[in-house]
């Protein structure tokens, strides 16, 4: 994923871009030509094998970053955010050509070959996680689709002021979307 270099001091660069449609993403990767984005280091160490302290060597930091040792935990932490991101962007990025090749509209091919371009920098080559990462796909697919759309909207109506909708109605149409509506990620 995030590789680390030979040497004292390794950097990994995170590209941060907010797309037309507001979501911001994160990725490994640097997005397409053409897209605004901003480059954020993050600093990975590695311990001198003489006195068990990490060594760092400010030349090799671009100009204006600071450097401060990150402990094993931390850098554990940020792998995963790092991993639950990635699979974030797999996971919109599958429902959403999903959604283009099912809507039988007119598909943009330069949004399409981005989200492409996105599925392929994130989702994983592993074939048990990739299938993870499908499922969840469908899953954001049902949670965005009109079924749950209009389950949402008629729990909103129930709750409206002035309606008088029994419990069991409120919690029978609470649970069909807990179970069937929630999106696997946000």
């Amino acid at each position: 994923m995030l590789g680390c270099a030979t040497g004292a001091l390794a950097s990994s660069a995170v590209y941060r871009w907010v797309d037309a449609s507001g979501v911001t993403h994160l990725s490994s990767e640097k997005p397409a030509a053409g897209i605004k984005y901003e480059r954020v280091l993050l600093a990975t160490t590695r311990k001198s094998s003489s006195s068990g302290r990490a060594n760092y060597s400010a030349a090799s930091a671009p100009t204006g970053t600071r450097i401060t040792s990150a402990s094993a935990e931390q850098v554990a932490r940020r792998n995963d955010m790092v991993t639950s991101l990635r699979t974030r962007e797999c996971v919109v990025a599958l429902e959403s050509i999903d959604r283009m090749a099912k809507g039988g509209q007119a598909v943009e091919p330069s949004e399409f070959r981005r989200l492409q371009q996105t599925a392929d920098q994130n989702c994983s080559t592993d074939p048990a996680v990739r299938r993870q990462q499908e499922d969840m796909a469908a899953k954001l697919r049902v949670a965005k689709g009109d079924t749950c759309v209009d389950a949402r909207n008629k729990l909103a109506d129930m709750l409206e002021p002035g309606r008088r909708p029994t419990r069991d109605q409120v919690k029978t149409q609470q649970e069909f979307i807990e179970s069937h509506c929630t999106a696997p990620v946000r």
